[in-house]
């Protein structure tokens, strides 16, 4: 009897388990799984160029040129976004066991962009390869991990592709952080690395082009975009993080960035619409979740305001990721990134978007690599501020930082 009444707990217990609901952060687990398996596993078997499908905006500004840095897109901006989770440790079985999948493939896809003698090597020279390029090196900084377990000469061939990209001048716009960054990364690691293209473009920012209220104009003119959470602000705060670790030069920027950037967050957490939906204005909006970059940084590095609790992002970032991913063609049948914001709508492409572009969807998904015991995975469900406001519950009041 006794042996039958194990037995049957046991058969309760794992029809529990079978039925339970997924909890939030399996739920992230499933769709960053869903978004970067294709380029990861790809590009790690040397399949990438041959698997892709590459769509391009129908008002593309160079059609040849835009099909060969698609992939180096791609990868980069999909291994920023996941890069803190793989340098991350524990969660369940389930979790472990795909991250070290996740390891396995990201070491190899490496080795595979950088050595010239494989099928995927990318292209690392000219103007969009130095945007990319930066994001990889990002990615690189957020996962130590990756740069140790990278054998020499996979680190040579690294820091060989990440040097081409200085032969390339960047616009007088965000993009001189994509110069800063690399540099950012050559500092981390201690290599040589230019101090004037790793400064320039933080002095740029602080000294010229802070337009006020926690944003910055992108370049001698302000866009009501979302530059400011897809580039500057992470970038920014970054390369800050790396700099004063080493160089008390930048001191007088560190309290003036956290009020910045804190601001920042507040706008971004009160643009989440009670669904998950948010302002659809500025150029590269097919960035779907992207937009929340800074946000979802700003989680990770345990940098949110003091009135915003985590879990009210945790939420509201979910909302977002739900709405930009569920909709009906958001893939393809084989699982790529279709271009638009809420499934397939090839019309809101910039000139300059392809499909390895909407990769930096990937970037919303950084506070997975914040431990699962973290608050902002433990803390209870949380109204994020819209949801709080058109449900009638009573919320302080929105200020400016000079109020």
């Amino acid at each position: 009897m006794q042996k039958i009444f194990y037995s049957l707990v046991a058969l309760i217990l794992i029809s529990i388990n079978a039925n339970a609901q997924p909890n939030t952060r399996e739920v992230w687990l499933n769709y960053m799984d869903k978004v970067a398996r294709p380029v990861m596993e790809n590009l790690a078997n040397d399949k990438l160029k041959e698997n892709m499908p590459i769509t391009l905006s129908k008002r593309t500004d160079n059609l040849q040129q835009r099909k060969r840095v698609a992939y180096l897109e791609a990868f980069a901006r999909t291994l920023c976004g996941i890069s803190p989770w793989l340098n991350s440790e524990g969660g369940l079985l389930s979790e472990v066991k795909l991250r070290k999948q996740y390891r396995s493939w990201a070491l190899k896809a490496i080795n595979n962009a950088v050595d010239s003698t494989k099928k995927d090597y990318m292209v690392w020279k000219g103007g969009q390869p130095l945007v990319d390029a930066s994001f990889f090196a990002f990615a690189l900084i957020r996962c130590p991990w990756l740069w140790n377990n990278l054998d020499e000469t996979q680190r040579a061939n690294v820091v060989t592709a990440l040097k081409i990209s200085r032969t390339t001048i960047p616009g007088y716009t965000n993009w001189i952080l994509f110069s800063g960054m690399i540099e950012a990364f050559f500092c981390k690691y201690q290599l040589p690395y230019d101090a004037v293209r790793l400064e320039y473009g933080l002095r740029e920012f602080y000294q010229h082009w802070y337009v006020g209220d926690g944003m910055y104009s992108d370049g001698m003119h302000f866009a009501l975009d979302y530059y400011n959470s897809y580039v500057i602000q992470p970038f920014m705060a970054n390369i800050l993080d790396i700099t004063s670790a080493s160089d008390k030069r930048f001191d007088w920027a560190i309290t003036k960035t956290a009020k910045i950037n804190a601001r920042y967050a507040e706008i971004q957490e009160r643009s989440i619409n009670t669904d998950g939906s948010f302002p659809v204005f500025g150029r590269s909006i097919t960035y779907r979740g992207g937009a929340f970059h800074h946000l979802a940084d700003m989680s990770l590095r345990h940098k949110l305001p003091a009135n915003i609790n985590p879990a009210q992002v945790r939420g509201g970032l979910t909302e977002v990721i739900k709405r930009t991913l569920d909709a009906p063609n958001t893939f393809t049948k084989d699982g790529w990134l279709n271009i638009g914001l809420c499934g397939n709508q090839p019309d809101i492409a910039d000139s300059y978007i392809n499909t390895g572009s909407l990769y930096l969807c990937s970037t919303i998904f950084l506070p997975l690599g914040l431990a699962d015991d973290d608050p902002f995975w433990q803390n209870p469900d949380a109204p994020w501020t819209a949801k709080k406001a058109w449900n009638g519950m009573d919320i302080p009041a929105d200020h400016s930082m000079n109020e």
